[in-house]
């Protein structure tokens, strides 16, 4: 799956930068790796590395995809934060959302439902919202592990999803967008849209 869009670091910063990324996905796994270019000025960037592998969290900023930034990896939060996001994110691997061994569904009402993932010993769950063409249009977590001021606390988050098109014999949204919520407000940090998705069945 290629991408583009902007983010930010956290809901204080003001600052918006571009990237592109590629991300490969292991539904049966389940696993991703997340890798992104992050524009700067002055023709800089960052390369920015998000994985979840084995049950195991990953996530690495490097200079010019070079110099080593940041670091962190198997981290229970870690972990926990890197599965939410597979789960949430499964909407553009749709098949990965049907009932197996380690998911589950419950209905909440006419219009959403909880999706319960189980995988290496970690157990997170996500209100999927769906619309009146029963398409994904937001998932939310009352409480999902992020990074805030150097250290881990579970806060709401939500993701929106919108731009459905038939892709590859599944019906998927080109386009998204996350955040975390603070005072009751959404605020978000991660705007993107899809430019290219591959299926590979049967592996």
């Amino acid at each position: 799956m290629e991408q583009v869009g902007t983010l930010r670091t956290g809901t204080k910063s003001d600052k918006w930068m571009d990237f592109t990324a590629r991300q490969f996905v292991a539904p049966s796994a389940p696993g991703f790796v997340w890798n992104a270019r992050v524009s700067l000025p002055l023709g800089a960037h960052l390369r920015v590395l998000d994985s979840y592998v084995s049950g195991q969290g990953g996530g690495s900023v490097s200079l010019l995809s070079a110099i080593r930034v940041s670091s962190a990896s198997n981290e229970p939060e870690l972990n926990s934060g890197a599965l939410h996001r597979y789960l949430a994110e499964s909407v553009w691997y749709p098949a990965a959302l049907l009932p197996r061994r380690g998911l589950s569904w419950t209905p909440k009402d006419d219009r959403s439902a909880v999706a319960t993932l189980t995988d290496q010993g970690i157990e997170v769950s996500l209100e999927f919202r769906f619309n009146d063409a029963d398409e994904v249009i937001a998932i939310y977590s009352p409480g999902r592990y992020g990074r805030f001021d150097g250290e881990y606390r579970k806060v709401a988050w939500e993701g929106r999803f919108s731009d459905y098109r038939q892709t590859g014999g599944y019906s998927i949204p080109w386009r998204g967008e996350v955040g975390w919520y603070d005072g009751g407000t959404l605020h978000l940090v991660w705007e993107g849209e899809i430019k290219s998705i591959h299926f590979q069945r049967g592996q």
